[in-house]
């Protein structure tokens, strides 16, 4: 099952604008692509060649098809690229973060730990906590870019316990990160509820690949 999901993006590049630029993009590549092979038929008829170009050949080159492939490499690795990060004000947080949390709502506080995965592309994401109890997988997101403190991302999610651990209950939470400009790290919060009444805090530091 496919868990990613489309995400907000807010004080960030219209990415209705990013598709017309592709689109752009697309006409003039298949243009030029359908304009050198005419042209090349040319030459070769010139030299007596006999050369046959099928009409499938010229589909294919087709500003639609040109569209599909420019938006695969935009939104697997072009959009990643730092400068056009910074252009986009679009962080890429893809990767592994390892997390420290604190639940806050009584006393003692109770410290745990876990690992964060974050799956990204340019129009879909999915944040997935680990830790020793439970597991939780983002459900909608919203990334916004903040020229004062860097890059916020809020987060709705489900969380099920693993199996034996009879304590805890599923539940929905909200959670809210703010990463660091050069987004090696992180700070936030949590609240939880449906299921479990707890809020706290958290630190993410990102892990080597």
């Amino acid at each position: 099952m496919k868990l990613d999901h489309d995400y907000s993006v807010l004080e960030g590049y219209n990415r209705a604008s990013v598709g017309r630029w592709i689109q752009i993009a697309a006409a003039a590549i298949s243009g030029g692509i359908v304009f050198v092979l005419l042209s090349a038929v040319d030459l070769a008829e010139r030299f007596g060649l006999n050369v046959n170009l099928p009409p499938m050949v010229l589909s294919l080159a087709g500003a639609g098809t040109v569209y599909l492939g420019l938006y695969w490499l935009f939104n697997h690795h072009l959009w990643k690229h730092p400068r056009i990060s910074r252009l986009l004000k679009v962080p890429h947080l893809a990767g592994k973060w390892k997390c420290g949390g604190v639940t806050l709502e009584k006393e003692p506080h109770i410290q745990w730990e876990g690992i964060i995965t974050i799956i990204q592309s340019w129009d879909k994401l999915r944040v997935r906590l680990d830790t020793a109890q439970s597991g939780s997988d983002s459900i909608t997101a919203a990334l916004v870019h903040d020229e004062a403190v860097g890059y916020r991302l809020m987060y709705h999610y489900a969380n099920r316990p693993r199996i034996g651990e009879t304590h805890l209950s599923a539940h929905h939470g909200f959670a809210e990160l703010v990463f660091s400009h050069d987004c090696s790290t992180a700070t936030g919060e949590y609240f939880n509820g449906h299921g479990r009444n707890t809020w706290g805090s958290m630190t993410l530091e990102r892990m080597p690949d």
